[in-house]
């Protein structure tokens, strides 16, 4: 095992499950991640495994059919995954998120009807905050519910949305208002709708179509795609928790579990840059020796893997802080900033050591320098993260004067 990134105090289940993941993981995706990114290729037999081996599962409670385990371990779980391909840990992230925001504030029939399923990998999920027009401004949403006997009638266009067409159920947040009068705070009158669909891109249900896949510049692999609303009926039942106007604050809890998620994903893809860093800094020889016994490599060794080791530190703290109980947006935002920093800083070092031989597709860091862009954006920029932690700063040390 190497010595970075450990973690203590953990179970023997805990151990257990992350050094099953990390064999799966080195005999798994590593050996076919390269080659399957360059053809942007849906990884469905990884895929199949991790379901096999329970992974969809793990934060379901036991009485779903899940593993019951903690945000700590799946956290771990998604370290390890990102180190051999980020893209396969976006595939459960937005499952994660889904079945957390179902957990916490699904109604009792809700729970029954989409845990299980969730937990057994046969129902997907995928949400969706984000609209061409916006990113980070979520009361801006222009997507609407509109109240049609026992339905409701959505109309408007989703953008960004990770396993947008291999999911089978989206968290769709949209204004609805409905019940709130005018001039109600724009986050007061949102809902979340449990957005049940075929797989696929087209028209997957009467009324919700899904384009197709954004080509983007990493990340690839997994689908991320447009959803648009044209009339799309949602029977009330499927409003998440039973009452509208809650749709905000229900996303907010789990994009703090999506922020972990983040911040584990960059800790996993640090990790794998580093390990690649300091193998070929002992193969590579300039000079008459192997560039490792250079002292600028050895300061860039150095420097990397302390990154690693407080960007994993951080993390875990944030994990283990939402697992209590308690509030936990500070250390949630201050991990996803720290890590996904530090992974692109570790990543570039990498991209330096390895000289020109960085910049050519046979080698594993360039896959890795196009995806660590992604974790600079992902569930909220580094701008956002700073903005929620220097609030969350002032709250702690209000001036009393």
């Amino acid at each position: 095992m190497a010595r970075l990134a450990q973690t203590h105090g953990l179970t023997d289940v805990q151990q257990e499950i992350l050094a099953t993941v990390r064999d799966f993981v080195d005999k798994e995706i590593i050996p076919v991640a390269t080659e399957l990114e360059h053809r942007d290729e849906y990884p469905q037999a990884i895929v199949d495994g991790l379901k096999e081996l329970g992974v969809f599962g793990l934060m379901i409670p036991e009485e779903y059919g899940g593993l019951g385990e903690s945000l700590l371990t799946y956290a771990l779980c998604v370290e390890e995954i990102a180190r051999g391909w980020m893209s396969v840990s976006g595939i459960i992230n937005t499952h994660f998120i889904v079945a957390y925001m179902l957990k916490q504030h699904g109604t009792q029939e809700q729970k029954e009807y989409f845990l299980p399923r969730m937990a057994a990998g046969e129902t997907r999920g995928a949400f969706s905050m984000s609209e061409p027009g916006l990113g980070s401004d979520v009361s801006a949403i222009t997507s609407k519910a509109v109240k049609d006997g026992d339905e409701y009638v959505l109309n408007g266009q989703k953008m960004w949305l990770t396993n947008g067409g291999t999911s089978t159920l989206v968290a769709v947040l949209v204004r609805s208002d409905e019940g709130h009068p005018e001039g109600t705070a724009p986050h007061k009158s949102m809902t979340t709708f449990l957005v049940e669909k075929e797989p696929g891109f087209g028209e997957v249900r009467p009324g919700l179509t899904i384009p197709g896949k954004i080509d983007k510049m990493g990340y690839k692999g997994v689908d991320t795609t447009e959803l648009i609303m044209d009339g799309l009926r949602i029977p009330a039942n499927r409003v998440l928790g039973g009452t509208t106007g809650r749709g905000f604050y229900q996303m907010m809890d789990g994009v703090e579990v999506g922020r972990v998620n983040v911040a584990a994903r960059g800790c996993g893809v640090a990790q794998r840059a580093f390990e690649l860093g300091v193998q070929y800094a002992q193969q590579r020889h300039t000079f008459g020796k192997p560039i490792a016994q250079h002292q600028a490599i050895q300061f860039k060794l150095a420097e990397m893997a302390t990154k690693v080791e407080a960007a994993h530190a951080m993390m875990v703290n944030a994990a283990r802080k939402k697992d209590s109980g308690e509030r936990n947006d500070l250390e949630a935002g201050m991990a996803k900033y720290l890590a996904s920093e530090y992974c692109k800083e570790v990543v570039e070092d990498a991209f330096r050591i390895h000289g020109g031989y960085g910049f050519s597709k046979e080698y594993e860091i360039e896959r890795l320098y196009r995806e660590a862009p992604m974790l600079l954006i992902g569930e909220g920029t580094a701008e956002i993260q700073k903005m929620i932690i220097g609030r969350r700063l002032l709250e702690e040390y209000r001036f009393q004067g």
